[in-house]
């Protein structure tokens, strides 16, 4: 398999996934900016929309779209427990957060690193960011993770997306239950191993 991946950017919640998983890959940088592979070659080429993650499996097969991308890391080793089986009630719970992760916090995100968006508007996106954040935080009040006491491919995307607060001006501090959560996500090390990976993390 390969992982098409840009540092940061929210292919790092498949990446912490493939660690998890412990499955073989090989990380391609993909960058957001050029559009390019390292060798030079056209990123529009293996994924027409440009961005992402994209994940290639050995047969040639892609597969976009980062929930999409995590669910089916997760199923390929069921006995990691990264998702809930097939059919099951906490299966639709994984995808209830999936959802919630990339529609309202991962969309959210999006407009503060636009510089052509408006201040006036980014100040409207960190005030919803900020009152979903509030809900998430009651969310994790006396949980280890999103499900409960079993980390599923849910924390890793959390995990990446609020990773990004500090960069655009969100102040995760008023959020104890989250920081807390952040932790103990970010000394698992499978989460090291892929922020290593994209050098996030010194070795």
């Amino acid at each position: 398999m390969k992982l098409y991946y840009s540092p940061g950017a929210c292919s790092l919640s498949p990446h912490i996934a493939l660690h998890e998983a412990g499955l073989a890959y090989t990380p391609v940088l993909a960058s957001t900016k050029s559009h390019k592979l390292q060798d030079g070659t056209d990123y529009y080429g293996i994924n027409p929309l440009g961005y992402v993650p994209l994940l290639e499996l050995d047969d040639g097969t892609r597969l976009r779209e980062g929930p999409a991308i995590v669910q089916y890391i997760a199923d390929q080793v069921p006995q990691k427990q990264l998702a809930p089986q097939h059919g099951t009630l906490q299966r639709y719970r994984l995808q209830e957060w999936l959802t919630f992760i990339g529609t309202e916090l991962h969309k959210g995100f999006s407009p503060l690193f636009n510089p052509a968006t408006p201040e006036e508007y980014k100040g409207i996106a960190r005030n919803k960011l900020n009152e979903r954040l509030t809900w998430v935080n009651e969310q994790l009040a006396n949980k280890q993770y999103l499900m409960g006491d079993q980390f599923t491919v849910a924390d890793g995307y959390l995990f990446t997306v609020t990773n990004w607060s500090p960069v655009v001006g969100v102040d995760l501090a008023p959020y104890a239950h989250l920081n807390a959560y952040r932790e103990r996500v970010a000394a698992r090390p499978a989460v090291q191993a892929a922020m290593q990976a994209e050098g996030l993390l010194k070795k």
